[in-house]
């Protein structure tokens, strides 16, 4: 298992950040407590899974904004509203957005279609990604720890072990199936 570990789970921890985003970085954080991993690939994945990904979001938002299902959706008065927002405190929503729940994967796409310029969301995403990847990699750092204290170092880092990559299989395989319902669409009742 150990093994395992030790070569897959940079890997884990940067898909789940890019897919899903805390629960993947949280294990991360509890590799490197236990060891399994170091804490700086834990950082380093994270922060670069979060970045590309709401980089390439970013980059699809500003493709795809002057289509007409883009220029239907941004018509909506919650996107308007959304829109609005970030043109009137674009630094401030970049640095934010990642740390409120709902906003993940919609927030990269409307600020593509926003007039913030591109150099500046990039500066801006690496910067935002390193601080919430530092926030969430901590946090499972520091439980961790309060695990290894409760449970002494060795039943600890076993059971530490089996919850990360129980918790990395299953944000993986969740945002998997949320993408393959995404993809369905809506059922039409008939």
């Amino acid at each position: 298992m150990e093994h395992l570990i030790s070569q897959y789970g940079a890997l884990g921890v940067f898909l789940g950040a890019a897919v899903e985003g805390q629960s993947a970085v949280v294990a991360g954080g509890l590799l490197a407590r236990q060891h399994l991993m170091s804490l700086w690939i834990a950082l380093a994945c994270a922060t670069s899974g979060s970045g590309l990904a709401d980089q390439m979001l970013f980059i699809a938002g500003r493709r795809f904004r002057d289509t007409a299902w883009v220029a239907r959706t941004t018509a909506r008065p919650a996107f308007a509203k959304a829109l609005g927002f970030i043109e009137r405190y674009p630094n401030t929503y970049v640095l934010a957005f990642r740390f409120v729940y709902g906003l993940r994967l919609v927030s990269p796409l409307a600020i593509g279609v926003s007039r913030m310029p591109a150099w500046r969301f990039a500066g801006l995403n690496l910067l935002a990604a390193a601080l919430w990847a530092a926030v969430f990699t901590g946090l499972g750092y520091a439980f961790g720890e309060a695990v290894e204290a409760m449970l002494g170092s060795q039943a600890a880092r076993r059971g530490a072990m089996i919850a990360a990559v129980a918790l990395v299989l299953l944000v993986l395989v969740g945002a998997l199936v949320r993408m393959a319902m995404r993809r369905a669409g809506p059922r039409q009742a008939g």
